[in-house]
């Protein structure tokens, strides 16, 4: 069995190998457009939240938090070369926003199992992942705003 990396661990092991590339400019075109397919996500996954295609709502789910993950790092001119390193970033370097670098390993291998595996997530699995996705997602956006709000003054 495979030993599961800690957050220090995981931020380590991806600094060492170069995952975190230095970016020479905040792309805002590329965040403004990204914030809008973000709202159309988000928008979808509202309209099938009384459905049960729970592997589509996850995946979503999870691009939107993806998404959200990168524009904060690009805002901080970094980017990162896989989503388990732009995660632990995100986990190490924004400690006042206390989120949890289980429950974004827990979403990235759930989607990873839809994408790669053809695993199936049932209302059960969803309904785990969904409520604190949720919060996540707000937490996430309130930081980007605050920070493009400090960058416009």
């Amino acid at each position: 069995m495979v030993k599961e990396k800690t957050l220090e661990e995981t931020y380590e092991l991806c600094l060492s190998e170069g995952n975190f590339i230095p970016q020479q400019n905040i792309d805002k075109f590329r965040i403004q457009s990204t914030l809008k397919i973000i709202e159309e996500d988000l928008s979808v996954i509202e309209d099938l939240k009384n459905s049960s295609r729970y592997h589509v709502l996850c995946k979503l789910t999870y691009d939107v938090l993806h998404s959200l993950a990168e524009i904060l790092l690009s805002l901080e001119k970094i980017k990162s070369k896989n989503h388990q390193c732009l995660f632990s970033y995100l986990c190490l370097k924004y400690p006042h926003l206390e989120l949890s670098w289980e429950f974004f390993e827990k979403i990235r291998t759930k989607r990873n199992g839809i994408h790669y595996y053809g695993t199936i997530i049932d209302k059960s699995e969803w309904n785990n992942i969904n409520f604190q996705a949720g919060i996540y997602i707000d937490i996430l956006k309130k930081e980007i705003n605050s920070l493009i709000n400090k960058y416009n003054k």
